[in-house]
């Protein structure tokens, strides 16, 4: 009895212990209480094992199947195989030329350590200009795959294109893998999973833009942030053991690394992230110990809220204060970009209205909430979307009346607006598709976790129960309909679309396709055969980017929107389609060592679909050449437009320009090196 009696009386003495022994007090006493746990029998063990090998299996198949997939469309969409190399590289249009013409080069230096010098201190891609394209440009997409593609021996077998998209092919599939398997830690069910994946390819035109600009650093940075979601999914689980947890949270800090590296933009969209889990915070449904905000002393909590600050406004932070001490004009443009979408100012400046009237940067059309609907995407997340909302507002009323919240979720309580890693899915995807809304080259982050949030909605059984909690159902045993519904509507919707969208994505793969582009084959070919090697081009940057890439040329601009210096060359080599003189233009050439003027048909003889977003309009806009608004001053031209006057070929326009080559859509002038200007 004494041996039995030993705890007993251990507890008793241990009623009242002193207030700063509470906590730890109460901890052992739950732990004595405790029985220990029964071994899970092997039947069970096997079941677990079956369920995660079967869901894995189906993850990594999902995204096996989507690269190939992206692979075949590709090829019969170029004819990529039967395409000599010039014509593939034709391929790559506006930055996406510049980012492969850089892998290209890197793959001609004699060594990395000398290539990598060569793109940090490049000055042979624009003219008068020394840039460090790595940091620039992002390009360490390009610095790794020159790597591997050399230490695998894959120059070998397979040609520096193919090694290149097909790597950009297999982080698309790792993004539908992780988009998968994020679907699958929330719902339990790897069926979620399949469901994200279908809903992705259907929808793949608002999900990617893999088929039109493989090179983006978009398409090389959204698979790891995906893959850190999950990550991040897995981590804010509340049944997770510790292994599993260190897992994740390593899985977590390396795809997050990754990312920042791979693209300019990412510090948005984890400062979007940012916010979510601090709000999951201020919500106090996670433990203390994984957002560690509430726990410690005073001092420890105002560290920490400034810690939160650092992380949240550094980027704010280090732009003020460099600012203060280095006086530059970078990155202004982004600022006045979005004062004027917002309508806070207005502006006849080309740059901001080129800018606005990109299609990227509009608000999403109705054909897109249209696509969307039709594939029944749109209605399953605005419902999951809704009941998700509704259980986190009972959540928070619950908090704010001092209630707490229970350890453990189970499916007979409804509450799923208890569990952590739905309230942040929730915050997030509403945080993504607020700004999509506004700028609709956003979309292609929000929707493919549209995709993942419907799909888990639907899927789970604690979902519907959470709705018949609310409806009060008698007559059906309300967990029972939960777990039906859960197979059965996700089924449904999965024989739907395999009916009425498989057929489709199978007479793509059928169907030839042909991408023919003779004209700029042939200007490329003349550039290549024709200009001396130290000629510098000046037109449009979309093609001078494609000039770079095929022909390796120098230029003097490029279409890249991070720089100011670039943007201002832009706009002042876009004035060959505006209304000036010939005197002018020359003078904007020269000032830059341009050689030769390359005027492009479909530029000069534009028919928009949207008013006034026309190149020569806007030119006009910012020239005061046409009224804006009411009180503007109209400055009448005396020139006519000099895309169309030098064609004619009389004076003045002979005198400084020389027509060398044309074809159906480029015009090739060679600017003259001596003349007399004329008034």
């Amino acid at each position: 009895m004494a041996a039995e009696e030993g705890p007993t009386i251990e507890l008793r003495q241990r009623k009242k212990p002193k207030s700063s022994e509470n906590k730890e007090s109460a901890k052992e006493e739950k732990i004595s209480d405790t029985p220990l746990p029964e071994r899970t029998p092997k039947h069970v063990l096997f079941q677990r094992f079956a369920k995660i090998f079967i869901g894995c299996l189906a993850a990594v198949t999902s995204g096996m199947m989507y690269a190939l997939y992206l692979s075949a469309y590709h090829e019969r969409k170029f004819w990529f195989s039967n395409r000599q190399e010039l014509e593939r590289e034709i391929t790559f249009q506006g930055d996406s030329a510049i980012y492969y013409s850089y892998y290209k080069d890197m793959l001609k230096a004699p060594s990395f350590e000398r290539g990598v010098y060569e793109l940090t201190h490049n000055n042979k891609t624009v003219s008068l200009k020394t840039i460090n394209a790595v940091q620039q440009m992002s390009l360490y997409p390009e610095l790794i795959a020159s790597v591997l593609y050399q230490a695998t021996g894959s120059n070998e077998m397979i040609e520096p294109v193919y090694f290149y998209i097909g790597i950009v092919f297999g982080l698309q599939g790792i993004y539908v893998t992780a988009l998968f398997v994020t679907s699958w830690l929330m719902s339990g069910t790897w069926l979620a999973g399949m469901l994200t994946v279908a809903w992705f390819i259907i929808n793949r035109v608002d999900t990617t833009r893999i088929e039109y600009s493989i090179p983006l650093r978009e398409n090389w940075a959204l698979p790891y942030f995906a893959c850190q979601v999950a990550a991040l999914t897995g981590y804010l689980k509340s049944n997770l053991n510790t292994y599993a947890e260190r897992f994740c949270y390593l899985l977590m800090s390396a795809s997050t690394y990754t990312f920042m590296m791979m693209w300019e933009y990412s510090h948005y969209l984890l400062f979007l992230q940012a916010i979510s889990l601090f709000l999951l915070d201020i919500f106090s449904v996670e433990q203390s110990d994984k957002l560690n905000v509430k726990k410690g002393t005073f001092v420890a909590k105002i560290m920490k809220v400034i810690n939160f600050y650092l992380v949240c406004t550094l980027t704010v932070t280090l732009n003020i204060t460099m600012k203060m001490f280095v006086p530059h004009k970078e990155n202004g443009h982004m600022l006045k970009f979005l004062e004027v979408k917002f309508g806070l100012n207005m502006t006849k400046n080309f740059t901001m209205n080129w800018l606005l009237c990109q299609e990227s940067l509009q608000a999403p059309s109705q054909d897109f909430f249209l696509r969307l609907t039709q594939s029944s995407l749109l209605p399953f997340y605005i419902l999951v979307l809704i009941i998700c909302l509704l259980s986190m507002t009972q959540v928070i009323i619950r908090r704010i009346n001092g209630k707490s919240l229970k350890e453990t979720v189970t499916l007979e309580d409804g509450r799923i607006g208890e569990r952590p890693e739905i309230i942040y899915h929730v915050i997030h995807t509403i945080l993504l598709g607020s700004l999509a809304m506004v700028i609709e080259g956003l979309k292609y982050i929000w929707t493919p976790y549209v995709c993942m949030l419907a799909a888990f909605g639907v899927c789970s059984p604690e979902l519907w129960m959470t709705l018949f909690k609310w409806l009060r159902l008698r007559t059906v045993h309300p967990i029972l309909l939960a777990l039906i519904l859960s197979m059965a509507v996700p089924t449904i919707i999965g024989l739907s679309l395999w009916k009425e969208f498989f057929p489709r994505l199978m007479t793509e793969l059928t169907e030839l396709q042909e991408f023919y582009d003779p004209d700029t084959v042939e200007l490329m070919t003349w550039i290549k055969r024709q200009a001396p090697i130290a000629a510098v081009f000046a037109g449009s940057p979309q093609l001078m980017g494609a000039i770079k890439l095929c022909t390796g040329w120098m230029v003097t601009s490029l279409p890249l929107y991070n720089d100011d210096d670039l943007l201002k060359r832009n706009e002042n080599i876009y004035q060959i389609y505006s209304k000036r003189s010939a005197e002018d233009i020359y003078k904007i050439l020269t000032s830059y060592k341009a050689n030769y003027l390359i005027v492009e048909d479909a530029i000069c003889n534009e028919v928009g679909t949207m008013r006034g977003c026309r190149v020569k309009d806007l030119l006009d806009v910012a020239n005061g050449h046409v009224v804006c608004d009411e009180g503007d001053k109209l400055t009448y031209s005396k020139y006519g437009r000099f895309c169309h006057e030098v064609k004619i070929n009389y004076s003045p326009y002979v005198n400084y320009f020389t027509r060398v080559y044309w074809n159906r859509s480029y015009f090739v002038y060679k600017i003259n090196t001596v003349i007399s200007f004329q008034s």
